[in-house]
């Protein structure tokens, strides 16, 4: 595979001489968020990773002030008649297990080799779901990190329900997604939804992807096989449940208020 950008330069996919691939969100103006273009984009780097011969390892990275910033507010705020970035149907499986917004995240959990998320400035929302998507994940101590949908009167769906059961207690879960509550890399490590805390995540991660590269990659791509068998086995029906649930709240009045009320910088003012 050649170096090459990628859907309107919003990934950049690089390959380098020890069959590691780097994927970088390049969307440094809109700090990496979340559009049509970018979950596109997210996909075609993974379904060729996917198909490329030689690859031993992935390193998923934002370049910029940090990783994801979630997804992107205008989104929201252009939703028209249910559809959200062009999608109108959130339940309808078109991409595997998932839908077009699961498939940018739950991609890197279906590459034969392993991924590698590094995690630098913040992973919010969306951008968390995106980094829990590698089989590992590092970041600095102070980065920032959300489950922070309920801010936009929405929940998580792009496959994190499914992972937050995976790696955290559930009344850890429970808190930080009530509340949305904005947390650090060193918090995160405890939680379990970071693997190692590091100054500078990007250069252990490809350090990380580097030994892993020496190694068989038979047995690497065997492991990861196993990994998933053990893994999530209920996937199927909690990307499911997370698709209906988000279907119902997308351009309710109490969703459509919470984003009005952000834009407006007000207290929102809801409808029991």
């Amino acid at each position: 595979m050649n170096n090459a950008m990628s859907n309107d330069e919003r990934v950049r996919v690089q390959v380098d001489e020890d069959r590691v691939a780097r994927v970088t969100l390049v969307r440094t103006d809109k700090s990496n968020a979340l559009d049509g273009a970018m979950f596109d984009a997210l996909i075609e780097a993974g379904e060729r990773l996917r198909e490329a011969r030689g690859v031993r390892a992935v390193v998923l990275c934002g370049e910029g002030k940090g990783f994801c910033a979630g997804i992107d507010m205008q989104v929201l705020a252009d939703m028209k008649d249910g559809s959200i970035a062009g999608t109108r149907d959130l339940v309808e499986r078109t991409h595997g297990l998932g839908n077009r917004f699961q498939y940018a995240a739950w991609i890197w959990r279906e590459l034969p080799m392993p991924v590698i998320a590094a995690v630098h400035g913040f992973a919010l929302g969306g951008g968390l779901e995106l980094a829990l998507g590698a089989d590992i994940r590092y970041a600095t101590p102070d980065a920032r990190m959300s489950i922070m949908e309920v801010n936009w009167g929405l929940v998580p769906d792009m496959g994190g329900t499914v992972r937050f059961y995976d790696l955290m207690r559930d009344d850890v879960v429970r808190e930080l997604a009530f509340t949305g509550r904005v947390f650090d890399g060193t918090e995160a490590l405890g939680y379990g939804l970071v693997t190692r805390v590091d100054a500078d995540p990007l250069a252990l991660a490809l350090a990380t992807a580097r030994d892993i590269a020496i190694r068989s990659p038979d047995a690497v791509r065997a492991l990861k096989r196993l990994f998933a068998k053990q893994s999530s086995p209920a996937a199927a029906a909690g990307l499911l449940a997370e698709c209906v649930e988000q279907q119902e709240l997308l351009g309710t009045p109490n969703q459509v208020e919470t984003v009005r009320a952000s834009k407006e910088k007000r207290a929102p003012v809801f409808t029991d």
